[in-house]
């Protein structure tokens, strides 16, 4: 199921690469990683609401080392698994 990009004027699908590098750059400190806040701050610019919580259950659901953000290894296989089961995210 594709995300909506509300920022363009038309609701356009994003691909995987596209929400990849949305997610990218939300990396505010440079660091390779995503900290929930980042995520939180990526999924409201998508137009989510209850973005804090999404970001939590993102995290949660993403981080496979328990270091509490989601790597670029983590990232990639976040958004193959949103794109086959989106309820991890929108639930």
């Amino acid at each position: 199921m594709p995300i909506w990009n509300p920022i363009k004027s038309v609701n356009v699908p994003l691909t995987e690469e596209q929400l990849k590098g949305l997610l990218k750059r939300y990396d505010k400190n440079g660091d390779g990683r995503l900290s929930r806040k980042e995520l939180g701050d990526a999924f409201r610019s998508l137009g989510l609401n209850l973005s804090g919580w999404r970001a939590w259950r993102a995290l949660r659901h993403a981080d496979k080392n328990g270091d509490g953000y989601i790597s670029e290894e983590e990232m990639e296989e976040l958004v193959k698994t949103y794109y086959k089961n989106p309820s991890i995210i929108q639930q």
